[in-house]
């Protein structure tokens, strides 16, 4: 069935399922009212004079932005509008999330008991939207309560339901779910899967005009105006967090109530002004790391009326350390004693949980800490010369380019749905999957679409699986797609024609050089190269006409140079000519939108490493990738073609 997500910070999220992109959204029923997020990051705010709702959202393991309730999202906006480098408790306002604080400077969730950190953000949304409504859709979950899904999705849902759409395909969103409104429910394309789903009435969320001044984005001192992603960085955003946190506590059991909570502790930082947010030792010896020495905290300690918080003093320590980059060696004090936390349970990098209290526990008492660096991907082979750079084997050229994609016109929609299927004059009593209506009765499309020739009581059967539906049905699905002269069965995948996909033009390179992949080192190593530009969205694309960008390009794969491993170079040509390895969608790592990303067919981006999960030794990989391949309809039957 999947998910969409919990409670902020729950380890037990269940994964989204992404499933092969079946068809996309009409443009009636695309992805409208999104967030804009502006480039600056951290607080971010709409134009001047721009009326916007606010949703605070906070980023879950699995790429997602999940918004907070709208109660949440008043609280944290009076507590930004009083400090807008605080702290926020949101257990004051939902008992449930007790453990978690928000610090605003870092723009961090940081949850107490735990040490986990995540990164949160103030994202904006039209007022006539859902959220600016307090329309909730929400999802039942497996123990029978409600999960609301991202407010992306809950915008798009809400649309269609508006505008009084049967049905909502979620593909363009990157998730293999129909919504449908008659009977109140989601499923799941490749598991028939069904949940129930409901609209609720809430509370709206916040309204917010101007602007809030880029200074106050992040934390003083660093360059970009971004803040650094790397393990070390969010070490210190996590401990300073939560060192405002312990520092907060114990200032409420001092003097209840005579301070407010979220201005105890502006600008406290791990780092007096100037100095950075974080400092990176160099090497590659073992036990050279990260080494944060006590914190140092505002000097603005003290309750209402000037009176110094006692027990505190020993925080007051001036840094004893610059910020010189991610390749700089950190001076730190001789006689600093270093705390390897390295390997504890085998290769790997530090567990956050376990890093964030470390750092928790030492700089709360004042002490220095030091962390060994987690090891790096090794994403790349070692330089290889020109006259090293050979052939593949058995493979015809070095190199494919594909261009815009040139439609046949000879083959209208209906000639394709005719093509594939048998006329039922008999249809048994059972739901059309498509439409959700039964098959004995007209289809849901009844009014919406019109076709000569083809009635909407209409049934039809496809001809290798046998599966039924409306023939008005599955010519609306083939509309939705890439009207490329094949089918794909919404039941069981099963594939009718040749399979294309919406992948941009760009260029594919492959060859051989003279270095092995580990758990092949009988093997030379197979490279590709993709590149693809930035450019325009076509008529097949989720917006067509708008802009798409390119990250990451050119991208380097890797395969041994095995017989199994020249097959799958063969079949990975083939769907590349077909455009079936890149799409354009959202990305699941970083969220963007409109951004070219890979399309359900797996590959290997690091050289010497796994621990991405994206390298070797991998004995399964050439396993997967060929049932992967299958699944879009190429196989080995493609190549004796």
């Amino acid at each position: 069935g999947g998910g969409f997500g919990r409670a902020p910070g729950d380890p037990h999220v269940p994964v989204v399922g992404h499933g092969a992109r079946l068809s996309r959204c009409p443009p009636s029923m695309a992805r409208q009212g999104a967030g804009a997020m502006l480039a600056s990051g951290g607080l971010g705010f709409p134009p001047q004079n721009l009326a916007r709702v606010v949703v605070w959202e906070w980023l879950n393991e699995h790429g997602r932005w999940r918004p907070y309730s709208a109660a949440v999202c008043h609280h944290i906006e009076n507590v930004l509008k009083e400090d807008a480098r605080g702290s926020v408790v949101l257990g004051q306002v939902d008992v449930q999330l007790a453990p978690y604080v928000i610090d605003l400077q870092s723009m961090h969730q940081f949850r107490q008991d735990t040490g986990t950190m995540r990164p949160v953000r103030r994202n904006f949304y039209d007022p006539s939207s859902a959220p600016g409504k307090g329309i909730v859709w929400e999802w039942e979950n497996d123990n029978s309560s409600w999960t609301p899904y991202d407010m992306d999705i809950c915008i798009t849902i809400q649309n269609a339901y508006e505008k009084q759409h049967p049905w909502l395909d979620l593909s363009s969103l990157g998730f293999c779910y129909l919504i449908y409104f008659s009977s109140m429910s989601q499923m799941n394309r490749q598991t028939q899967r069904k949940r129930r789903l409901r609209r609720r009435m809430d509370l709206a969320y916040p309204l917010t005009m101007g602007s809030i001044p880029k200074s106050q984005s992040w934390p003083v001192g660093t360059s970009t105006g971004t803040p650094c992603s790397c393990p070390q960085c969010l070490l210190v955003n996590s401990t300073r967090a939560a060192s405002n946190a312990i520092l907060a506590s114990q200032r409420r059991k001092l003097y209840p109530g005579a301070v407010r909570q979220s201005s105890t502790f502006a600008g406290a930082a791990l780092w007096p002004a100037g100095t950075g947010t974080a400092a990176v030792a160099g090497g590659t010896a073992k036990g050279e790391g990260l080494r944060v020495p006590g914190g140092a905290f505002a000097p603005s300690q003290s309750v209402a009326g000037g009176a110094p918080l006692p027990g505190l003093n020993n925080l007051n320590r001036p840094g004893t350390q610059r910020g010189t980059g991610l390749g700089a060696r950190a001076s730190v004090p001789p006689g600093v004693p270093a705390l390897p936390v390295k390997n504890l349970n085998g290769p790997g990098p530090v567990h956050p949980a376990l890093a964030g209290m470390t750092g928790i526990l030492l700089c709360a008492a004042g002490l220095p800490v030091c962390l060994t660096r987690a090891p790096k991907p090794v994403l790349h082979p070692p330089p290889v010369s020109k006259s090293d750079i050979k052939p593949v084997p058995g493979i015809n050229g070095i190199c494919r380019k594909t261009k815009k994609k040139h439609l046949k016109k000879s083959k209208t929609p209906e000639d394709v749905v005719r093509r594939y299927i048998q006329k039922v004059k008999n249809p048994p009593d059972e739901d059309c999957t498509i439409c959700m209506e039964r098959l004995v009765t007209s289809s849901g499309y009844e009014g919406v679409l019109s076709h000569r020739g083809i009635k909407p009581e209409l049934v039809g059967k496809l001809g290798k699986c046998g599966h039924m539906y409306h023939l008005l049905c599955l010519l609306a699905m083939y509309n939705n797609g890439n009207k490329d002269g094949s089918l794909q069965c919404p039941t069981c995948k099963a594939i009718y024609g040749e399979k294309t996909g919406t992948q941009p033009p760009g260029k594919m390179e492959f060859h051989l050089i003279p270095h092995s992949l580990p758990g092949y080192t009988d093997s030379k190593t197979i490279r590709i190269i993709y590149d693809i530009p930035t450019g325009i969205q076509g008529p097949e694309h989720p917006n067509p006409g708008k802009k798409f960008t390119a990250r990451g390009f050119p991208r380097h794969c890797y395969l041994p140079d095995n017989e199994k491993g020249r097959k799958v170079l063969k079949l990975l040509i083939v769907a590349w000519d077909r455009r079936l390895i890149f799409t354009i969608g959202t990305s699941n790592t970083t969220g963007e939108s409109d951004t070219v990303v890979w399309n359900e067919i797996h590959h290997k981006t690091e050289f010497g490493s796994n621990l991405t999960g994206h390298g070797y030794p991998d004995p399964n990989y050439l396993d997967n990738v060929l049932a992967e391949l299958l699944a879009q309809g190429v196989s080995e039957a493609t190549l004796k073609d």
